[in-house]
């Protein structure tokens, strides 16, 4: 179950950052401003409608996926709440500094450890799930 799982958060994730991330929420959403915040906050959200939406879709039509749903309730919660983190970009930028990524940052590495990160709080998320 937890490869499905982690496969329908992935498919969610995808479409909330790619074609449903407005370019404003692009390029506001680390912004240290009232409407840096709502650009952030209206992105997680997004986040959290597709990931939930891709949850019960895959509850609908896979044998293997069984959901309980104060657990997915959790879940949610979690994608939000990291999502948001990790797009104010200074952790990413906090993180690269103090690991001896400075260069790789500058020439475009900061998108490839924020993937990651964000990969990571849904394997979290996919296994919590499972695991309920």
């Amino acid at each position: 179950m937890f490869a499905s799982l982690f496969v329908l958060l992935y498919l969610g994730h995808l479409l909330a950052d790619y074609p449903l991330q407005t370019d404003h929420q692009a390029a506001h959403k680390a912004d240290r401003s009232p409407s840096g915040w709502a650009a952030n906050l209206t992105h997680a959200a997004t986040h959290v409608a597709t990931c939930g939406a891709a949850l019960a879709l895959g509850a609908a039509v896979l044998d293997d996926v069984a959901l309980s749903l104060p657990v997915v309730l959790v879940a949610l919660g979690w994608i939000g709440a990291t999502h948001a983190f990790i797009d104010r970009r200074w952790p990413v930028q906090w993180w690269m500094t103090r690991t001896g990524q400075v260069s790789w940052a500058a020439n475009g590495g900061a998108a490839h450890v924020d993937q990651t990160a964000h990969i990571l709080a849904l394997v979290l998320a996919a296994l919590a799930l499972a695991a309920a």
